[in-house]
């Protein structure tokens, strides 16, 4: 997350290059304003979540399962998403309790569970991508009204 409210002005950027020589002002303050938009829409994407009793990790893992079409193995799910093992597995036994997936053991490694979408977790994921995607799209109309 980015907790800047408040952003340094062009004026700003360009004392702080006299400072430390070479500094790019241009690719300074693009990032920091991509970054500030970054964390307004992530905000804006949890309250999104956050209303219909679900969370951006708990989306994204279920995302990743829908669009591969075929069971994962847990660690093929964490390659796909930027958290720790234990927050993964913590949310995936979440969601497997709020019957959103289903594990089953790897039928050649034991020691392996596959997670697979149940009905009940493919409607929650369907039924939040409409929402989702019109958040996105109304973010990015404002930001490029605001920057194009």
């Amino acid at each position: 997350m980015f907790f800047l409210k408040e952003l340094p002005t062009r004026q700003m950027l360009e004392s702080m290059n006299d400072r430390i020589p070479g500094m790019n002002v241009d690719v300074v303050e693009n990032a920091l304003i991509t970054m500030r938009q970054a964390s307004l829409l992530l905000r804006e994407l949890e309250g999104y979540f956050t209303a219909q009793n679900f969370s951006q990790l708990r989306f994204l893992i279920l995302m990743v399962i829908f669009r591969e079409e075929t069971p994962l193995l847990v660690g093929e799910i964490t390659d796909h998403i930027d958290v720790s093992k234990p927050v993964m597995t913590r949310t995936l036994v979440a969601l497997e309790s709020d019957g959103h997936i289903r594990f089953k053991k790897h039928q050649k490694d034991g020691r392996a569970k596959l997670v697979r979408l149940t009905p009940k977790g493919e409607e929650k994921l369907l039924n939040s991508l409409p929402g989702y995607y019109a958040l996105i799209e109304k973010f990015m109309k404002e930001w490029k009204i605001g920057h194009g």
